[in-house]
């Protein structure tokens, strides 16, 4: 498959809702991983990205216009030993208790579907980073509804060994904007990445839609060592 322009894909598209990218830095040397929010209601708009341990946790940015919060306050991403989670909802929770009990990434999500928020049935997108001895592997992954049927789950997972330097692999949880809103298709798109950890995110946050993007958490894993740099960036200061 084509590698694709990151920009275009960002800026073409006014809603992709939440997105997981994860690759290789140009240089070969380092993991990278990032995921962002973005929201239409007043409730998604109302929340940062928060660092709690070496991960991340939202968190609601007015807590006095918080509403619901069962599907819009988790951990996008937990680290694991040398195992780094992130998703874009509380199946993060899942697969670490599931992995810490010896189950894989695609068993620990068996239990789990796409979000219960009809007509929309957001599916959960999952993604997991690997880094042992130098050596760096991913894995994303896709719960989505049969065509808006919530009766019917369809699962994938995507594994990827030894990535290229420079190339990443993009998984969002829609299409495009749209009511309801159309589920994520296909395989992860190829993407670049960048060597420089706050030219790539300037890129992704840039690009992201003005009016609906949220929040954004990158991060580059030396593999070497697995000591990392991470960036925020929340639209509510």
């Amino acid at each position: 498959m084509k590698q694709l322009s990151l920009k275009q894909e960002l800026c073409s598209n006014s809603y992709p809702g939440r997105g997981i990218i994860i690759g290789r830095t140009p240089d070969g040397t380092r993991a990278a991983a990032a995921y962002f929010i973005m929201g239409r209601s007043q409730n998604s708009r109302n929340r940062i990205f928060v660092k709690e341990g070496d991960g991340i946790r939202t968190q609601a940015f007015d807590p006095s216009k918080l509403e619901d919060p069962s599907l819009i306050i988790y951990a996008p991403v937990r680290v694991l030993g040398n195992k780094t989670i992130v998703t874009n909802g509380d199946q993060t929770d899942t697969i670490y208790d599931g992995m810490d009990h010896q189950m894989t990434f695609e068993q620990s999500l068996r239990c789990r579907t796409f979000e219960p928020d009809a007509p929309n049935y957001t599916p959960r997108i999952s993604g997991i980073l690997h880094i042992e001895s130098g050596n760096f592997n991913y894995a994303m992954s896709i719960l989505k509804s049969n065509g808006g049927d919530p009766d019917s789950c369809h699962r994938y997972a995507f594994a990827y060994e030894n990535p290229k330097a420079g190339e990443g692999h993009f998984i969002h949880t829609y299409m495009q904007d749209g009511d309801p809103l159309p589920s994520f298709e296909g395989e992860p798109k190829p993407v670049s990445v960048l060597d420089d950890l706050d030219a790539f995110t300037d890129l992704i946050w840039t690009n992201l839609n003005e009016e609906n993007k949220v929040s954004l958490f990158v991060r580059f894993i030396n593999l070497a060592d697995g000591t990392f740099q991470t960036r925020i960036v929340n639209k509510n200061q």
